[in-house]
């Protein structure tokens, strides 16, 4: 996984802190926007692990901080669920001028509210998926307990969220009960999947009933049975993050990817602007071969050397457990460390010219002597990759019709 630190600006000017986190080893095919829960931050352990799962499934994933939380700008006793939407829309409006308009909006208890009333002002919004949402956003009052008549009465009170502090003021109160969930849901014609527990005691599963008979076809529901409201088990967040990023592939276009046919052993392409990106077919396998990113690569797969290296590694120790089979000696495991660079030769060279060298460490597990584990390195430089490298060789080339 790979990510970037993002900042942007909301609607008020406010600076907001965000993470674009993207897939390993290729460029993603589309872009999401994740929305966390009230009161919690882009760094929440749930948040984190729904948006690796996406990555994993060649998702670009941006989450953020609201106005007023974590390390975003401004303060929370001024925002409200209005300026949720106006962050999230802040949020696509950064990826569409930026990167790539994001075509999927996930989110997370009051961020699920707030993701159904984005994606109906976001053309760009192909899906939407909840978790644990309310069908109701004035829901979030019953969490101000005896401290709502505080709150009308003088304007404002603290109240205490999972522990935390926070200032609430009359107009956070008065925003929350004028939105109406279900009437937005009820016209949006956009492809929803609604993820709640029947065990979740902060929003109970009836929200996400009435979510779910306001919303018009297609529309999808998973159960996230035994989970609670936070997601706290790292197994439930990673589940229905796997989930979202199947569901979602029947609603959002990702770009076919071109398979590379050879009836070669090995076989390897590349397009003008990929730059180094190459596609590989070694078999019956397919890989990424690629060069960092310091000599303008995307690191998206091993060097070219790498893979030599690579080579010279697996025959090594495929080599060594094939030989120490057939003597019956019990080697538990062998590993085998390769590196590659430009070095003076071990016997001297009186040129003083530094050749290709491929440092090589073996290390093995087992009980062995040091009659035994001596042959094992002499084995080593039996590996037919290792002959091929010594051997003369020869390279023919020719254009193919």
């Amino acid at each position: 996984m790979n990510f970037e630190k993002i900042n942007f600006k909301n609607a008020q000017g406010y600076e907001l802190s965000g993470r674009l986190e993207l897939p390993a080893n290729r460029h993603p095919h589309n872009y999401a926007v994740f929305a966390h829960c009230f009161t919690c931050s882009k760094n929440f352990s749930a948040t984190k692990n729904i948006s690796r799962a996406l990555t994993t499934a060649g998702y670009g994933v941006l989450r953020f901080d609201f106005t007023g939380l974590g390390d975003s700008d401004g303060d929370f006793a001024d925002t409200n669920f209005s300026g949720n939407v106006d962050d999230l829309l802040a949020a696509i409006d950064f990826l569409e001028t930026n990167y790539k308009a994001p075509s999927l909006l996930i989110g997370h208890s009051l961020g699920g509210a707030a993701v159904i009333f984005a994606s109906a002002k976001a053309n760009s919004i192909k899906a939407v998926a909840t978790i644990g949402a309310p069908s109701d956003t004035k829901h979030v009052s019953h969490l101000f307990g005896d401290q709502i008549n505080a709150i009308t009465e003088n304007g404002e009170a603290t109240v205490q969220l999972s522990g935390r502090p926070f200032k609430i003021k009359e107009q956070f109160l008065k925003d929350i009960n004028e939105q109406h969930v279900t009437n937005t849901l009820k016209a949006l014609r956009k492809p929803i999947l609604i993820a709640h527990s029947p065990q979740d005691d902060t929003v109970g599963i009836k929200h996400a009933e009435k979510l779910y008979h306001a919303a018009v076809h297609p529309k999808s529901f998973i159960s996230l049975d035994g989970a609670d409201h936070l997601l706290m088990n790292k197994t439930d967040s990673k589940y229905i993050g796997e989930v979202i990023a199947k569901w979602a592939s029947r609603y959002i276009e990702e770009p076919k990817e071109e398979v590379l046919n050879s009836k070669d052993n090995v076989a390897a392409s590349l397009n003008h602007e990929d730059i180094f990106t190459t596609q590989m077919k070694a078999g019956n396998h397919y890989f990424t071969a690629d060069e960092p990113e310091s000599v303008g690569g995307n690191n998206f797969g091993p060097t070219p050397f790498d893979l030599l290296s690579s080579g010279l590694a697996a025959c090594t120790v495929m080599t060594i457990q094939m030989y120490a089979r057939r003597k019956e000696w019990k080697v538990d495991n062998v590993q085998c460390h390769v590196n590659y660079d430009k070095q003076f030769p071990v016997n001297g060279n009186l040129d003083g010219v530094e050749i290709d060298t491929f440092t090589r460490e073996i290390k093995i597990t087992g009980d062995l002597d040091e009659k035994k584990l001596k042959r094992i390195l002499q084995i080593a430089d039996k590996c037919p990759v290792h002959k091929t490298l010594h051997s003369e060789t020869q390279v023919v080339t020719k254009l193919m019709s």
